[in-house]
């Protein structure tokens, strides 16, 4: 019991390290190279795919959201699968990893720049909890998917009124560049059926909405297909203290991301920006899938009680 609790410390300070770290040291390509030596130190299979190989893979929306950038980005794959594993089909999980959000073209102000290294906070959380599973040599089947890249407003970035064609072929039209975030989970989201998995998890920090409708006191969650793996998830939260607050999934808000020009638009209208990200996300799924929204308990700008400021590795101990 000490041993694993010892895990899970250093699996909610490795992430919180990496959520800490400036960008100005953390690029997409130094992000894999951390999680790299982790996973051989470990033993977790590791792969990271360069530009050439994601636009090979055509995922449209990693890409887009790097055009802006003199980085290039990067798509992360941890697996954990030992011999003894309980499941066949795996699970996986799916970490934003925007290293650094300016907003794009949608620049965002001053203020609400500040604190936006901890956009990969969700990719983090990833990488942190398949390397302690692995550490504790729990027996399932368990991949991480992470697409890794910056926003920034360069010379070649999407402005808002483009078309982008995703990896699955949806078109996608692009009315704030600020909403980055779900264009590259998609792309995720797409790559997972590949695996054809029993469930996937994304966690992000995807939406000012979601910490509009619950603060930092807890996280923004949907299912869809996954009624009872949610169920159990909501029971880890209340254990662990990282709550999760079940937002509706009704097919309403579908409306408000139809597009008159391209299959869907990446933005919703002004209310329910947390449920309308997750419908677009929904787009790209066929398998049970969890969204957790973690813009609101993430990274925080004072201590809460026995959360210090700034990286709070919210969703590590949720996921173990």
């Amino acid at each position: 019991d000490i041993e694993i609790l010892k895990i899970k410390c250093e699996a909610v300070y490795r992430c919180r390290d990496l959520v800490n770290e400036p960008a100005l040291n953390l690029t997409a390509s130094v992000f894999s190279d951390i999680v790299k030596k982790w996973a051989i130190e470990i033993g977790v299979k590791f792969e990271s795919l360069n530009k050439k190989k994601i636009e090979t893979l055509k995922m449209g929306g990693l890409l887009a959201v790097n055009s802006g950038s003199f980085l290039p980005p990067t798509f992360n794959i941890l697996e954990w699968k030992p011999q003894n594993a309980i499941n066949n089909k795996p699970i996986i999980l799916i970490g934003k990893g925007i290293t650094y959000d300016t907003g794009g073209m949608s620049l965002k102000s001053s203020a609400n720049m500040n604190g936006m290294k901890s956009d990969m906070s969700g990719a983090a959380v990833v990488a942190s909890v398949i390397c302690a599973l692995a550490e504790i040599k729990l027996p399932i089947n368990i991949i991480g998917l992470i697409p890794a890249t910056d926003n920034r407003p360069g010379e070649k970035a999407i402005v808002p009124g483009d078309i982008i064609t995703m990896m699955d072929g949806t078109t996608v039209e692009v009315l704030n560049t600020d909403a980055e975030g779900r264009l590259i989970l998609a792309d995720a989201l797409t790559y997972a059926k590949k695996f054809k998995p029993s469930l996937v998890i994304d966690i992000a920090t995807l939406t000012g909405a979601a910490m509009v409708a619950i603060g930092t006191s807890g996280i923004a969650a949907m299912q869809s297909n996954a009624e009872d793996e949610f169920n159990l998830l909501k029971i880890s939260g209340d254990k662990t203290y990282e709550r999760i607050a079940e937002l509706p999934n009704w097919d309403d808000y579908k409306d408000a991301i139809k597009s008159d020009i391209a299959d869907i638009k990446n933005i919703g209208g002004k209310y329910a920006g947390a449920i309308t990200a997750f419908k677009f996300l929904e787009h790209f799924v066929n398998y049970p899938y969890i969204h957790l929204d973690i813009a609101g308990p993430a990274f925080l700008d004072s201590k809460d009680s026995y959360r210090g400021s700034g990286g709070t590795g919210v969703g590590v101990r949720l996921l173990l």
